[in-house]
């Protein structure tokens, strides 16, 4: 949401503690930004950044530097093609840690955890064997290891990882603070005598804060935020669930969220709501809007379809050079799955979601006319148009599709949901952020304008001032949501 760039680069700068005029320390026209690492004797300030010719065009890569406080000097401390940000200098002085990986240019690589000494040699990959990425790692107190966090099978976890790459798991009972749709997070803290602070995530409530220890890994929920408004509120039961790809036998993961006072013995409608990314992952944490579906009278289904991440590096992949692909299968051998269990009204199926799940929802439409009713939110419909205008437009040719679009117009084609729209005969509502640059407005219109030409029921909803996360804004979830259930009601 922060729209095109101005000119300028980011630099660092020091200032004394006590206050006073602050000191540039970095002046070249390169971006010198990410977390910054003191060593321990306050000469150096560690950083990642691309000081590189080519930056601007070398986007998927990123070295670790240091600039020395008083003579300025820049030294380079990694040199593999690829993301190495987040340095930390260990307590003692004598390790410097730092995520990444060397860039195979594909879909998905999991993220490594990797240290080298003081004045970078000897580097090692510490989490070679976890098959997870790393997303953050503290140094302990004593330097005999790193607290780091990853997501393993939907679940946002806090382990503890010595020099050898031996990991003790504490809690992963992580949460976050994306409140719309249940997207795994969480964030932690680690005081000098070993307690750890994290935010302590359930279905059934928004994250608190929570203390637990390497030593004890008991929790303590330490907070009480939301309860003068969840005491008066009722929320649907979640049910995690695992069921057998169609396609290739692989285990999928996935979740049901049934309304309160659910009855075995009757029939509901069900949303399926597809999630973004779509190098992402789904978790059972709460979220405001799949219990809203909930409360409206739906069961809900969210799976975490091929090519989502907390399941290691090739199911990742799996997208690669094929997305939309067998994602769609897994997304509808888990409908059927739900289907299964007896209590799900066919003749009233409905399927939403946002930007890759807007992708995904578009994409079903156009496979399968199963459905009363689809939202589809911030998607994009055509892999072309959208690579030549969004914002990460460099993260689609050769990373996801061979080429650019002008090399390979075929295979960029075969993957547009827009090559689908012929097909499709659900009545479909089509949502985006006016200020959207991650999935223009443009893309939205055209699925709308192509619905319209087929004389398929429709409607286009403009969100004002909204950018790819509508939900950023809460009166945007609340309109986001109201106008889903309101779609989804009038085809019941």
């Amino acid at each position: 949401g922060q729209g095109y760039i101005k000119p300028g680069f980011s630099h660092i700068f020091v200032i004394s503690a006590e206050g006073g005029s602050p000191r540039q320390l970095t002046k070249e026209n390169y971006n010198h930004r990410g977390s910054l690492s003191w060593s321990p004797n306050g000469k150096e300030i560690f950083f990642s950044g691309n000081l590189t010719e080519n930056w601007e065009y070398d986007f998927r890569n990123s070295e670790i530097y240091s600039v020395h406080t008083i003579t300025q000097e820049i030294k380079t401390f990694t040199t593999q093609n690829g993301p190495d940000r987040q340095p930390s200098v260990s307590p003692n002085g004598k390790y410097i840690s730092y995520l990444g990986f060397d860039d195979k240019v594909q879909a998905y690589q999991v993220s490594q955890l990797t240290i080298m000494d003081r004045y970078g040699e000897n580097k090692r990959v510490l989490s070679n064997k976890l098959d997870r990425s790393i997303k953050r790692a503290i140094w302990s107190k004593d330097s005999k290891g790193l607290y780091i966090l990853f997501e393993d099978k939907g679940k946002t976890t806090l382990a503890f990882m010595d020099l050898n790459g031996k990991i003790s798991k504490i809690t992963d009972e992580l949460g976050g603070t994306t409140l719309g749709r249940p997207y795994a997070s969480g964030s932690f803290s680690v005081s000098n005598d070993g307690k750890i602070a994290f935010t302590s995530g359930v279905n059934s409530q928004p994250s608190e804060v929570a203390i637990t220890s390497l030593k004890s890994k008991e929790s303590k929920v330490i907070t009480d935020l939301n309860s003068d408004l969840l005491d008066y509120r009722s929320l649907g039961e979640v049910e995690e669930i695992w069921y057998k790809s169609s396609v290739d036998g692989r285990d999928i993961q996935g979740w049901i969220v049934y309304p309160f006072e659910y009855d075995k013995n009757n029939k509901y409608p069900i949303i399926i709501e597809n999630h973004g990314g779509p190098i992402l992952n789904y978790t059972a944490n709460f979220s405001a809007e799949i219990q809203l579906y909930a409360a409206a009278g739906y069961i809900v289904f969210y799976p975490n379809p091929r090519g989502s991440t907390s399941y290691g590096e090739e199911f990742g992949n799996l997208l690669f050079n094929n997305y939309p692909g067998e994602d769609y299968n897994d997304v509808m051998d888990g409908l059927d799955t739900v289907i299964k269990k007896g209590n799900v009204d066919e003749d009233r199926l409905y399927v939403t979601g946002g930007s890759a799940g807007g992708i995904m929802t578009a994409w079903i439409i156009g496979k399968s006319n199963r459905f009363k009713a689809a939202v589809v939110a911030k998607p994009v419909m055509n892999w072309i148009s959208k690579t030549l205008t969004a914002d990460n437009y460099y993260g689609y040719a050769n990373s996801r599709y061979p080429g650019q679009p002008w090399e390979n117009f075929e295979n960029y084609w075969k993957f547009s949901p827009i090559s689908l729209v012929g097909n499709v005969e659900t009545p479909t509502m089509v949502m985006v952020g006016m200020n959207d640059l991650r999935t223009p407005p443009s893309e939205a219109k055209q699925l709308y304008h192509a619905l319209k030409l087929r004389k398929i029921e429709t409607v286009l909803v403009e969100i004002p001032e909204a950018s790819h996360g509508i939900a950023s804004r809460p009166s945007n979830l609340i309109t986001k949501i109201a106008h889903t259930i309101a779609w989804f009601d009038r085809y019941k």
